[in-house]
């Protein structure tokens, strides 16, 4: 089953771009992907891995692992949710195989090695890491090398507890990458990016902890938010966003930051197991907006286990399905992205 992918979006000065919409193949793109050090991408952290256990995406009490099925929907629920789009369709903008010629959804690159610093030149160097990068040789590009989408790299470093991600990537010989915009996240503490702020996101937040990893979905269970895209945005950000990327001044757009939950009342049943472990995931830990693209695109890592099939239950979810809620009770800080504690 195909389905053809509309134009995709690039970032401009004001802000970041969007997803496109892939096609799903019925050829996987390849029977494993090998990660640095021989990993396969499906394989790379199974459970007992003593890595796995020493370095997560994001600590115990991060907003990532923040249930907020209990709180409160907010005030401007149905303004939002309209903005985005009521009767546009939830969107997993990940899978196996090829959309286009290209994979898709964002590759996560494993690196267990200590590696040299690698030299990143940016575009936008005055909002971004200049140093502290360690990418291997082989990372992966989002939608591959010849892509002229966005273009993120994300590097899982398990050995130093770091995330590298970069937009707009490009390698340039031995070592080196430019890009428009970077990075370094260290995944052992709940410290945010000093406010306004972007990153390899508008929102300024790291992309690895949002991630739909296969892995998650395949034991029945993803324990954090996912992000998610917007077509436009208003020019603010709430916690624990640190930038905006607003086309308008508009308090019926959603800023970056907000969190978004599907309703308990979806029947999420009939679903295939992945499918399913996404659905429940939006119900408890909700979508973070994290960037402008197209409406409801959730995003996940470029993955061949992903079973396209299963996948495509989501898209019977509608916007109207979801809603805003009010996350500002689980700020402990406005500088840290630690939650509450009840």
């Amino acid at each position: 089953m195909t389905m053809k992918p509309t134009a995709r979006i690039k970032r401009t000065a004001e802000g970041r771009v969007g997803a496109r919409v892939p096609a799903i193949a019925a050829a996987a793109a390849c029977a494993v992907c090998l990660l640095p050090g021989g990993v396969a991408a499906g394989e790379a952290d199974q459970a007992g891995s003593p890595t796995k256990a020493a370095c997560a995406t994001s600590l115990p009490d991060s907003f990532w692992r923040a249930p907020v099925d209990k709180l409160p929907v907010h005030p401007n629920s149905a303004r939002y949710v309209s903005s985005i789009g009521s009767s546009v369709p939830l969107h997993p903008d990940f899978g196996s195989g090829l959309s286009d010629g290209e994979p898709f959804g964002i590759p996560i690159t494993v690196s267990d090695e200590k590696l040299p610093e690698t030299k990143v030149t940016l575009d936008y160097a005055d909002e971004s890491d200049k140093t502290g990068y360690r990418i291997p040789q082989d990372a992966r590009i989002e939608n591959g090398p010849a892509s002229e989408g966005d273009r993120h790299v994300v590097v899982w470093d398990r050995d130093l507890c770091k995330s590298y991600e970069l937009w707009n990537a490009k390698q340039e010989g031995d070592n080196a990458w430019h890009a428009g915009g970077g990075a370094v996240f260290d995944l052992t503490t709940n410290e945010l990016r000093p406010d306004g702020w972007t990153s390899a996101d508008a929102a300024g937040l790291a992309i690895l902890p949002g991630l739909a990893r296969h892995e998650e979905a395949a034991s029945g269970h993803i324990d954090h938010a996912i992000r998610v895209t917007v077509p436009r945005s208003d020019q603010s950000h709430v916690w624990p966003a640190r930038h905006q990327a607003g086309s308008a001044a508009d308090a019926s757009l959603p800023p970056m930051g907000l969190r978004l939950r599907l309703k308990d009342s979806v029947d999420t049943s009939a679903m295939g197991p992945q499918a399913k472990a996404v659905a429940e995931a939006l119900k408890k830990y909700g979508a973070i907006v994290a960037d402008n693209g197209s409406a409801w695109f959730i995003t996940g890592e470029e993955n061949p286990g992903w079973d396209n099939a299963q996948l495509d239950a989501l898209k019977a979810i509608k916007g109207s399905d979801f809603e805003a809620v009010d996350a500002s009770g689980l700020q402990q800080s406005p500088d840290s992205g630690a939650v509450e504690t009840k």
